[in-house]
């Protein structure tokens, strides 16, 4: 049996830098899968001054914006993103994705081009849905409609999700994140991207019933289930080789835990469980060579990138926290973590790739 079923993680998830220069309708190309990269999910944040994270995805439209580090409601926006291109993308003049001299990233994932896989209406207790997925990279964008009860969410049978990361479309509420390794009950358990915030437990967030491929259940909380409005979910399963939603205890000393993730890491995301703390976020394109850690941004924050001496090490097959931090490796402290691959550990023909 291979090693992975992607060889080339760039084929599925890619990140582009760029600096801004303030024209409107301009193109950015991307460097990934030999020319060959158009985005459905696409998460931007400038780096080189303050304003907000943006998402945007081809099952709501190029022009439908949500702001990942706060509350406020899905706006029809077309200064920031313009389109989804073959290999790339458009931006307009907005200064969060497009200010002359500023720079930015962008983080991407494919799904299924914009096109719906499967939908539904309400029908008993499942909620009117409409998805499209990547059944290669285990991703998932799902557009439904609460109801205000206890509800199944249809997924299709594709995958059982490790990682979902919720958003109201209609309300200013928060952003509810489920991670399979958040607690030892994660089908009550819940974070939420937009804060600093621990752990939660709320039975009419998730009901306390075991994910399934085929559907979840979703409790009364008007974060994930209000009569009649509209949500978006983003859902994820580990593929070995090109992604890790997986948990760790930090040491608090500077030869922190080597974390196994089967890939040397392209994009990895943080959090403590336990503690109110940021949401780490770190790339291998803003910090090509070890240590990286020492420029991050924080998920829940409109904050300028920071450069400071959080040291942390991505492996060929894995990451090393190297310094004592509340970020990543406080002593005796949980961390559930989100990661993608620049490049599978051992290629599907057993080819083992290099340390950084």
């Amino acid at each position: 049996m291979a090693y992975t079923t992607i060889d080339d993680p760039s084929e599925y998830f890619t990140i582009t830098l760029y600096t801004g220069n303030g024209n409107d309708n301009r193109a950015i190309t991307n460097s990934a899968n030999a020319g060959d990269f158009q985005p459905d999910w696409l998460w931007y944040k400038e780096r080189s001054s303050t304003s907000e994270h943006r998402s945007f995805d081809s099952s709501r439209g190029a022009s439908k914006r949500i702001e990942p580090n706060n509350t406020n409601a899905e706006a029809t926006d077309t200064s920031n993103h313009k389109s989804f291109d073959s290999n790339g993308f458009t931006v307009g003049t907005s200064g969060s994705t497009n200010a002359n001299g500023d720079t930015y990233v962008a983080w991407q994932w494919k799904c299924n081009g914009g096109t719906s896989s499967a939908s539904g209406s309400e029908s008993g207790s499942n909620l009117a849905y409409n998805f499209q997925v990547n059944t290669t990279s285990k991703f998932m964008i799902n557009l439904y409609t609460g109801r205000g009860s206890s509800s199944t969410l249809n997924l299709g049978n594709h995958f059982t999700p490790e990682f979902m990361i919720f958003k109201n479309r209609d309300q200013g509420n928060d952003w509810v994140v489920y991670h399979h390794k958040n607690t030892a009950y994660p089908h009550t358990d819940h974070l939420h991207l937009n804060t600093t915030a621990a752990t939660a437990d709320d039975e009419q967030m998730f009901e306390d019933v075991v994910f399934a491929a085929d559907e979840i259940n979703l409790g009364t909380n008007h974060e994930v289930n209000a009569d009649g409005e509209n949500y978006v979910a983003y859902a994820f399963a580990s593929v070995q080789g090109f992604s890790k939603f997986g948990s760790y205890t930090g040491n608090g000393n500077a030869n922190g835990p080597f974390v196994y993730t089967g890939f040397k890491p392209a994009f990895l995301i943080i959090k403590p469980f336990d503690n109110v703390s940021n949401w780490f976020m770190i790339d291998s394109k803003r910090e090509p060579s070890n240590p990286a850690g020492n420029k991050f941004l924080y998920a829940e924050s409109s904050s300028a990138e920071v450069s400071s001496d959080k040291s942390l090490d991505l492996l060929s097959n894995g990451f090393k926290p190297r310094a004592a931090t509340g970020f990543h490796n406080d002593n005796n402290i949980n961390y559930v973590y989100i990661a993608f691959a620049e490049h599978p550990f051992v290629s599907s023909e057993g080819v083992p790739v290099t340390a950084r």
